[in-house]
């Protein structure tokens, strides 16, 4: 078992042994006593216009770890927990291999965990393969039709898939360092093991998530693409079946891993009976500055400096109670065509590993919750976000251009005449527009304050040039379908359990992952393996 010693600060320039040696100092152990010493965990801190480096270090210091618990241990050391591993503990045999609805986050490590210890699941997600779906997604940023089957909302790897890769998280959890773990293995890169905020990129995500499909293949899994669930087969309020379009498909157990644009999918629950009920989640724009701009105002003078990333952000604000964040921000990246549906609009970010776009973006968005679209159904919330893109859509008179106005001449509340310093990266074209006309009163009420806000805190932020795109809807699932906490099922139908973000209980890449694996093993605690590995 080893010890952890983090919040070690040093200067920019200071090397990884330093980190290692500070360590040593701060358990008082002599270097002989130390089997191993390790970066565990890195990052940069810009805050308060000082720059320094923040290490945790993993130290392997047999036979001495209680004594240096009880002389030193406290928030800042601490014993390291032991790896998660995954293991089947189930006596029940199954009638049928386990169905998992969504090859996004969720669906990709629930079917990971479940082929490795000898399930053998049918996975089922209604877009294509990454191939077939890149060239979805390019045609359409080119000016072709949106096809609403392979989109960055839809197709393997999910809405991730077109995103930054981002690996943080707010969740504390074991199995998130399985995750990292298995995300390197097949192939991302070294830096997410020790980053504090791990980035893939989405250039790099696609072929981790390609070699983990392989790998779901090769341990006795199926996937099936171009599978749309069209209805959820249930006696008794027990599933026994999923029934697409070319098959019934007989299962006593299925894993839920929809994403948080499933909309037809939800309807097809609640007309089967599951019950959904309606949750908070945020609307807003993309705002987009010059990266370099964005280095200056969090590094200051040491901007550019070959040793510091691109630099990124998160701010919050209140206004009048209403929660008002940023989301998502992509260090030198690009706005994209987020669309799931006909004439409609949504965008979203996206970089690539290197993050070396010459802008900046992030989700600028407003809290909502069901105060806001008073309603028994639903499906309120969907309706709220439908209404919004296509507001959005008829504003630019089709064609999936997007609004978009300076970040100046919203707040004043003029209608816009021009581009600034920073040109817009959205790739189907962008039509400059009053950015109040797309949405509610409430929401523009709350963006323009925020801005000026979080201009106080990040100099530059409400720039003048400074671009904003519109709208940003698809921040988190508006629906959760409802579970039991012990056994993760269905309140309403058992052998069926909703994960990740479509499910309403996960917000980004790694907590889907993590929601994923969890109800992989809800199964293997459960049933016993089809097959021995």
């Amino acid at each position: 078992m080893s010890i952890l010693v983090s919040g070690i600060r040093l200067p920019l320039e200071s090397e990884e042994e330093e980190a290692l040696k500070k360590a040593m100092d701060r358990v008082s152990v002599s270097k002989d006593s130390v089997l191993s010493a390790s970066v565990y965990r890195r990052s940069v801190d810009a805050r308060h216009g000082k720059i320094t480096k923040v290490y945790s270090v993993l130290l392997d210091i047999p036979g001495l770890e209680d004594a240096v618990l009880s002389e030193t241990g406290g928030t800042d050391v601490r014993r390291k927990a032991e790896p998660f591993r995954a293991a089947p503990t189930g006596t029940k045999t199954l009638s049928a291999p386990p169905v998992i609805v969504g090859f996004g986050p969720a669906g990709i490590f629930a079917g990971l965990v479940l082929s490795k210890n000898g399930y053998r699941p049918v996975i089922l997600e209604k877009g294509p393969e990454l191939k077939s779906r890149d060239r979805s997604v390019a045609a359409f940023f080119d000016g072709g039709p949106l096809d609403e089957d392979a989109n960055v909302q839809f197709g393997e790897g999910g809405a991730g898939a077109y995103s930054d890769g981002k690996l943080t998280t707010r969740i504390s959890d074991e199995r998130c360092e399985y995750v990292l773990a298995e995300l390197f293995g097949h192939g991302a890169p070294p830096e997410i093991l020790r980053n504090a905020k791990p980035h893939i990129g989405t250039d790099l995500l696609k072929n981790v998530i390609k070699s983990i499909r392989q790998e779901i293949l090769t341990f006795g899994g199926e996937i099936r693409f171009h599978s749309e669930v069209r209805d959820f087969l249930i006696n008794r309020s027990k599933l026994f079946a999923v029934k697409t379009d070319d098959e019934t498909i007989p299962c006593e157990t299925a894993v839920l891993a929809i994403g948080h644009s499933a909309r037809p999918t939800f309807v097809r629950l609640m007309n089967a009976g599951v019950l959904l009920m309606q949750k908070s989640f945020a609307v807003g724009v993309r705002i987009e500055h010059r990266q370099e701009a964005v280095d200056r105002a969090m590094y200051g003078k040491y901007a550019g400096h070959p040793m510091l990333p691109p630099a990124e952000y998160a701010l919050t604000s209140r206004q009048n109670g209403r929660p008002c964040y940023t989301f998502c921000m992509c260090p030198g990246g690009s706005v994209v065509a987020a669309a799931s549906e006909g004439d409609s609009v949504v965008v979203n970010g996206m970089s690539m590993h290197k993050r070396n776009g010459e802008n900046a973006n992030s989700a600028v968005v407003v809290a909502v919750s069901p105060e806001d679209f008073p309603s028994e159904d639903p499906m309120a919330g969907v309706a709220f976000q439908r209404e919004i893109e296509r507001t959005a859509f008829k504003l630019c008179g089709g064609d999936y251009k997007a609004p978009c106005q300076l970040v100046g001449d919203f707040l004043r509340g003029v209608a816009p005449i021009r581009f600034g310093s920073v040109a817009p990266t959205y790739p189907r074209g962008v039509t400059l527009c009053d950015l109040s006309a797309v949405f509610p009163g409430f929401v523009v009420d709350a963006l323009r304050p925020s801005l000026i806000e979080f201009d106080h805190k990040l100099k530059g932020f409400a720039s003048e040039d400074s671009l904003l795109t519109a709208p940003e809807t698809r921040t988190s699932s508006p629906v959760r379908i409802v579970r039991q906490p012990e056994t993760l099922e269905c309140v309403s139908v058992s052998g069926l359990i909703p994960c990740g973000e479509g499910a309403g209980y996960a917000g980004g890449i790694m907590s889907a992952a993590v929601d994923g694996i969890r109800a992989a093993e809800r199964i293997m605690a459960e049933y016993k393996p089809i097959i021995s590995v």
